[in-house]
């Protein structure tokens, strides 16, 4: 077993009657050590904290993603540039969408060439691109990234050790279920991962059906350096909600 890297999505708790500096300062002092999808304009305030940077978006955008080739200029364009940005600001991850189905299928070798072009120089960088694994039932209709079986073909497509997967658990666990053995069996292509409890996207414990503590042992049972960040919505204040989230993470793992 290895101890867990833990970080939280900025978005979930930005905005929710606490100031960005209390809840930087409170995050740091409770163990935390990533913030992920923050703006740039945040970046040198959450590394003054002692935070770093754990995963940010690549590209636009989730629905007009990399299926589509009359995107691949544009979108080559942007991850060149935040790589240059995560090479700068030591980013371990940015995010990657395949994009909306948008009544075709056959592009999964689209998004795959697309990121074999821009790999070798996200590998030089030391960055990861993480292609996010989104539920299409609920939150993202039509997304195309939507099983973990679909990213991992990408990611053996490609084959590189700069494409992997973000292994989103809430977004999982709506379409798939069996967390626990995908983690097991397919570990070597998650990059990172995101948490929350479904349904609702609340905090991950045990009110909702997502067994976390056996999650998080079997994330930590992979020995894999990965961050694990939380991107649930809490009902609270937002500290405890982080506290309390952090706390069920280190005793499970």
């Amino acid at each position: 077993m290895s101890r867990l890297r833990q970080g939280f999505s900025w978005w979930c708790f930005q905005n929710r009657g606490i100031e960005a500096e209390t809840l930087l300062a409170g995050a740091r002092k409770i163990g935390y050590e990533f913030v992920d999808l923050v703006d740039e304009s945040l970046w040198p305030r959450v590394q003054s904290h002692g935070l770093g940077l754990g995963a940010l978006s690549g590209h636009g955008s989730i629905e007009d993603g990399l299926n589509r080739i009359e995107n691949r200029e544009r979108i080559e364009s942007e991850l060149r540039a935040n790589i240059q940005k995560a090479a700068q600001w030591k980013i371990p991850a940015l995010i990657c969408f395949s994009g909306n189905r948008s009544g075709r299928d056959g592009e999964l070798e689209t998004c795959a060439e697309t990121l074999a072009r821009i790999a070798p120089e996200a590998e030089s960088a030391g960055v990861m691109l993480v292609v996010e694994l989104l539920n299409s039932k609920v939150d993202h209709k039509d997304y195309q990234c939507d099983t973990t079986a679909w990213g991992v073909r990408l990611c053996q497509l490609v084959n590189s050790p700069a494409v992997k997967l973000l292994y989103d658990i809430y977004h999982m666990q709506i379409m798939e279920g069996d967390l626990i053995r995908t983690i097991q069996q397919n570990h070597e292509w998650f990059g990172h991962y995101h948490t929350a409890g479904n349904p609702g996207r609340g905090q991950p414990d045990e009110s909702q059906e997502i067994s976390y503590p056996a999650v998080y042992r079997a994330i930590a049972a992979t020995r894999a350096d990965r961050i694990v960040s939380h991107e649930f919505l809490p009902a609270g204040d937002p500290l405890d909600a982080l506290e309390n989230a952090f706390r069920d993470c280190v005793a499970a793992a």
